[in-house]
């Protein structure tokens, strides 16, 4: 993390147990998921979740990942019969936050239309919306810059999600411009004062 990040100022953070999931699709900024989850742990009293879809698998070894995480499989077997608990409505349940990172081009497409066809979906789908949701978009500059991604992202924060913005680098594809995932400093810090808001809201 950078100087000032979320690392050094973790003790600020009152001694209450938070629960964040993180969701996480298929852009190669899922390589960051295990620094990702590294760091929000460092976070006071907070404990993490994953829910993963399919094509993230890709960029990531699950061996690295020391939180429990979900991805469809898991859905379909818990549930055999009627009285037993759905997957996606127990890990909203569950949840303080949620927080996607990254956010790929597919899923920003089926999030802003409703679509729920994978685990991770049907989460943000059955998502209460008096928790905070934060989504990270990334994805190719071209991608970004097609005229449907603003309309998409602006659909997303119309719901009351939190949009962290994308930035400016070199991508993986070796393409510069805009698109890249914020940097996990920056989606943690965000994370961290959310959760102060909400408990100085609580005290109040």
């Amino acid at each position: 993390p950078e100087p000032g990040g979320p690392a050094g100022r973790s003790s600020s953070v009152p001694q209450k147990t938070h629960r964040v999931l993180v969701g996480v699709t298929g852009s190669v900024a899922a390589l960051k998921l295990p620094l990702l989850i590294a760091e929000l742990l460092k976070i006071t009293g907070l404990e993490v979740k994953v829910v993963t879809t399919e094509r993230a698998k890709h960029f990531y070894n699950a061996q690295e990942i020391p939180v429990p995480l979900y991805s469809d499989e898991d859905e379909w077997q818990l549930w055999k019969g009627r009285s037993d608990p759905v997957l996606h409505i127990e890990l909203r349940r569950w949840a303080d936050l949620m927080v996607v990172a990254p956010l790929d081009a597919n899923t920003l497409a089926k999030l802003a239309n409703g679509i729920c066809d994978n685990l991770l979906t049907c989460v943000i789908r059955a998502w209460d919306l008096s928790k905070p949701l934060l989504f990270c978009p990334a994805m190719n500059t071209a991608m970004w810059e097609h005229p449907i991604t603003a309309q998409q992202v602006e659909q997303l924060k119309g719901f009351g999600y939190t949009e962290i913005p994308c930035v400016v680098k070199k991508l993986v594809c070796g393409d510069e411009g805009r698109g890249a995932m914020a940097e996990v400093w920056t989606i943690v810090e965000s994370v961290r004062r959310i959760l102060e808001e909400r408990d100085l809201a609580t005290q109040n």
